[in-house]
């Protein structure tokens, strides 16, 4: 036996017992006639004594050679500790240690394994293995887990059943980059890597499994984001005989669950809002609510003044950001040179103060008088002691300048508090986009998400203007949750793969399968899946998604530690068919 208990769990109830202990050498201090030294396992801290007086020679001699990371284990007794730790949870006691076993020693750490590490996140995703060690890495990965289990008893509380699915599956064209992977039994033919399990969960209502999940690892190969992986991992979720609202109502209840078991928060029903709402109003479709700044369309109040840059705008849209009236010039003007940065792409910006006095001081004065700002102040709803900021250019463009700009107030403002959460649903997506590139519609989900059923009669006529019944779930600003009520039908299947320019025979190739399988006997079904990693860090009260997997990749889709992506053996390539053209 290594250890009779852990490193965490150690107190006064324990004095005078004989505990055998393992783990790592957080630090040593030695005294001369005294050593303490910290051992740290994953459940925490236990101070070790070697006292010249009362340990055996040999013992003290060898704990002299301890060094940080040294893998031990020790025998002794639990006593009462003269200066205890209130900070620990062991620090009421220490061991006298009687026998000491050096299990394996370290090479000194690249980096200090402590909460406020010395370590570079470069170093550190290197030598992610010692990074884990550090508290805040483990603990989110321990809020992982906790997370995952009670989603899968939520779920299972609620019949459903937990299916895998295939990694290894057929390429198909629609959406992101697939990862393709060669098949050596079966030459010149390549499997790909699931960007979702969208089709077979959709085989699994065919199958009559009625409520399906899965928390699983999904892959695309696409340029990475910041904080985005190649490959993620969601709660993949499908049922069958169900309307819009029945997803809704499941989905939230489980949000809300995990809200109140691992954060102790009560929601009330998540409100809901339209795309066309979401866009207007906070000009994307994943907005933060846990502030105001609502946007407000300024065309009516002004243009067709002397001021030519709105005049010749098709939108002008302003927010009110609360009390910022008393922002210095300087303030004011890096704010706009925030905005005239090319990952924002305005080419100016108006402000207005709205002043304690009921009084307002613009950057456009000289065209619009106090009524006209007064007007603004309106329809921004801006108060006294607040600021508007106004942009104005083409309608989308605009929206998502200041969209930008809403976000970074937000943050220098410190209004996206992540102990607070602020969930909501987005509903009534567009079936369809058009890309000017290609000459043809793509899905805005995927091909296989249902229109409304009040807009059917628009497909043949007006495709652009038909919404899906879809739905994504929201919160603080990021998209954590997706889904929509699936096409059951093989004659509207087949009119959606022509929409988006498959021919028959390509539909047929890609997904013939599935269209076989709506013949015999597909029953109305939907679902939606939440992104895991996302919906963890947001949980954590963490912006980035790293700390919560094992072994994230870099920007580049690397992983440092075992450096990969890496060549492979000719013999290997051979064996697969393979000749690289480099």
């Amino acid at each position: 036996m290594y250890r009779s208990h852990n490193n965490g769990e150690l107190n006064a109830l324990h004095i005078n017992k004989e505990v055998t202990l393992a783990g790592w050498v957080q630090k040593s201090r030695d005294k001369g006639f005294m050593i303490w030294v910290d051992l740290r396992d994953r459940y925490g801290i236990t101070q070790l004594i070697f006292d010249e007086q009362r340990t055996d020679k040999a013992v003290f001699e060898k704990a002299k050679s301890l060094g940080r990371e040294f893998v031990i284990q020790v025998k002794g007794t639990v006593i009462e500790r003269e200066s205890k730790n209130a900070t620990m949870a062991t620090g009421d006691v220490e061991i006298l240690v009687t026998e000491l076993n050096i299990l394996n020693t370290a090479l000194t750490p690249p980096f200090t394994i402590e909460d406020e590490t010395d370590g570079g996140e470069d170093i550190r995703m290197k030598y992610r293995y010692l990074d884990i060690r550090r508290n805040p890495v483990k603990n989110s990965l321990l809020f992982r887990h906790k997370v995952a289990m009670e989603v899968r008893k939520y779920l299972s509380d609620l019949d459903f059943c937990e299916v895998e699915t295939p990694y290894l599956i057929k390429s198909t064209p629609e959406g992101a980059r697939d990862f393709v992977v060669p098949s050596r039994m079966n030459s010149g033919q390549f499997y790909a890597l699931p960007q979702s399990p969208q089709t077979f969960k959709q085989l699994l209502m065919v199958g009559g499994m009625d409520k399906y999940f899965q928390i699983v690892k999904c892959f695309r190969d696409e340029d990475l984001r910041a904080d985005r992986q190649p490959e993620f991992t969601q709660i993949d979720c499908e049922m069958a005989f169900v309307e819009q609202e029945d997803i809704l109502n499941v989905f939230e209840g489980l949000t809300r669950h995990l809200l109140k078991e691992l954060k102790g928060i009560e929601v009330d029903k998540f409100p809901r809002i339209t795309y066309d709402y979401a866009m207007k109003t906070y000009g994307n479709d994943k907005p933060d609510i846990r502030f105001e700044m609502k946007f407000g369309e300024l065309n009516s109040v002004a243009q067709h003044k002397d001021f030519g840059v709105f005049n010749s705008a098709e939108l002008v849209v302003g927010i009110a950001a609360p009390n910022c009236a008393s922002f210095t010039r300087k303030e004011i003007d890096a704010l706009i040179d925030w905005v005239k940065r090319p990952q924002v792409g305005a080419s100016g910006m108006v402000y207005v103060k709205c002043e304690e006095d009921g009084t307002f001081k613009s950057s456009v004065d000289k065209f619009y008088d106090q009524d006209d700002l007064k007007n603004w102040a309106k329809v921004t709803e801006a108060k006294a002691g607040d600021m508007i900021f106004v942009l104005s250019g083409s309608a989308d463009k605009t929206r998502s300048q200041l969209s930008a700009l809403r976000m970074e107030l937000a943050t220098r403002l410190g209004l996206r508090n992540p102990e607070v959460f602020a969930p909501l649903w987005v509903v009534d997506f567009p079936l369809l986009e058009w890309d000017e590139e290609s000459g043809r519609y793509h899905a805005m989900h995927h091909p296989f998400t249902s229109p409304k059923p009040e807009d059917m009669k628009l497909i043949e006529t007006e495709p652009g203007k038909v919404r899906a019944n879809a739905y994504d779930m929201v919160l603080n600003g990021n998209e954590i949750g997706g889904g929509s009520i699936r096409i059951h039908d093989k004659d509207l299947q087949s009119r959606m793969f022509s929409l988006l320019g498959f021919s028959p025979e390509q539909a047929e190739d890609q997904f013939g399968f599935l269209m076989n399988a709506f013949q015999f006997g597909a029953p109305p079904h939907g679902g939606l899946a939440f992104g895991l990693d996302r919906l963890v860090a947001i949980l954590g009260g963490q912006e980035t998604i790293r700390d919560f997997i094992a072994f994230p990749k870099n920007n580049s889709g690397r992983d440092v530690m075992i450096d990969a992506p890496s060549a492979i053996d000719e013999s290997q390539l051979k064996e697969l068919y393979i000749k690289l053209d480099l």
